[in-house]
């Protein structure tokens, strides 16, 4: 898409962030719903696809301007460099903003994070607990999936794992592969539980930074040792991750700590059943007994028991995705997202 004349755009969301993250992700799922809903967001900075409406650096100099049919813009931070950068623009420059910050961080701000937020004209909040550490007034808008894209597959997925075990169950652990995400956790729960339930199998999908690859080269001995590597399977990061959510009976997110955290509700608007930790928002998206279980974090034997609820009884574990895919469609869908973030946006442009 080429790059979008300033003068069009009422909204601007940063990312100044060149890896992919779960900020970046969510910018990329959400703006193109936002603008279907008629909300003109564009986007500036790296790692974004082109398809995207952007604005191009040197014409930051037209944020001076004000758009057509408003009194000026919303610059939507989700970063602590973006929220200076956005200071910058409206009290140094002068330009014609307000300013709005995204949290999802569910730890003790530090006094530098404070002093920005502190001034932002709003303030959201992805759930009640990473709302519960801000020392400001903020709106809870918790994220959302698109639930046409992640939806369960209507014919057996084609992928790679579901090719190589045919008529096995697949359980999966999304994300990247180091201690934070618990990545530990689920392999060892997995080899403790594979031998008794000889119909699953296990992958675990995401990249393994260098800082990292002694973490998985370890746990990839510890599964050759336990004489499980053709059942409990590294795939590495993938193009597209959604068929692999269609491939799976069950998602496992074991994380020891986390920001927000969409994998779990990707799974369930898959159809997948899911045990997360407590960590992030999990518990908070995921109805216990329903459409999975929630364990404390860092509990490698309640996630060991928690897994095994599901691997034991296959039609639970079946139930448990149906009702998932249902409980996402009416409370996390990507659109009651744009909506509530939209009434923000349209109260800080007529303020």
């Amino acid at each position: 898409m080429p790059y979008t004349d300033p003068s069009h755009v009422d909204i601007i969301a940063p990312n100044f962030k060149r890896r992919l993250s779960g900020v970046t992700s969510t910018i990329v799922q959400l703006v193109p719903v936002q603008n279907r809903l008629g909300q003109r967001v564009a986007v500036i900075g790296p790692g974004l696809p082109t398809s995207l409406p952007r604005i191009r650096k040197r014409d930051l100099w037209k944020l001076w301007l004000k758009p057509k049919g408003q009194k000026r813009r919303v610059w939507h931070a989700r970063r602590n460099t973006e929220m200076l950068a956005g200071i910058v623009l409206r009290d140094v420059l002068r330009m014609p903003l307000k300013l709005l910050f995204t949290s999802a961080a569910q730890r003790h701000h530090t006094g530098y994070t404070r002093w920005l937020i502190s001034k932002m004209d709003r303030v959201v909040a992805t759930s009640g607990r990473s709302g519960s550490f801000l020392k400001v007034d903020h709106t809870v808008v918790m994220h959302g999936v698109d639930t046409e894209l992640f939806k369960p597959a209507e014919i057996r997925p084609e992928t790679e794992i579901a090719d190589r075990f045919p008529g096995k169950r697949i359980a999966g652990c999304f994300g990247r592969v180091r201690a934070q995400k618990g990545t530990d956790l689920y392999v060892r729960a997995m080899i403790a539980l594979l031998p008794k339930y000889p119909d699953w199998v296990a992958v675990i999908s995401g990249r393994t930074t260098q800082q990292h690859q002694a973490f998985a080269d370890e746990l990839k001995a510890e599964i050759d040792k336990a004489g499980l590597s053709d059942r409990i399977v590294f795939i590495g990061e993938v193009d597209d991750i959604k068929p692999w959510f269609r491939s799976v009976s069950l998602c496992v997110a074991p994380s020891r700590n986390e920001g927000f955290g969409l994998t779990p509700l990707e799974a369930m608007a898959s159809g997948a059943a899911v045990v997360a930790s407590d960590a992030g928002a999990y518990a908070e998206m995921i109805e216990p007994e329903k459409t999975g279980l929630v364990v404390p974090a860092g509990d490698g034997e309640a996630l060991r028991n928690a897994i095994e609820v599901f691997l034991a009884d296959p039609q639970r574990t079946d139930a448990a995705g149906t009702a998932g895919r249902a409980h996402v469609t009416e409370h996390f869908e990507l659109s009651r997202e744009a909506g509530a973030l939209g009434e923000i946006y349209k109260g800080l442009l007529e303020a």
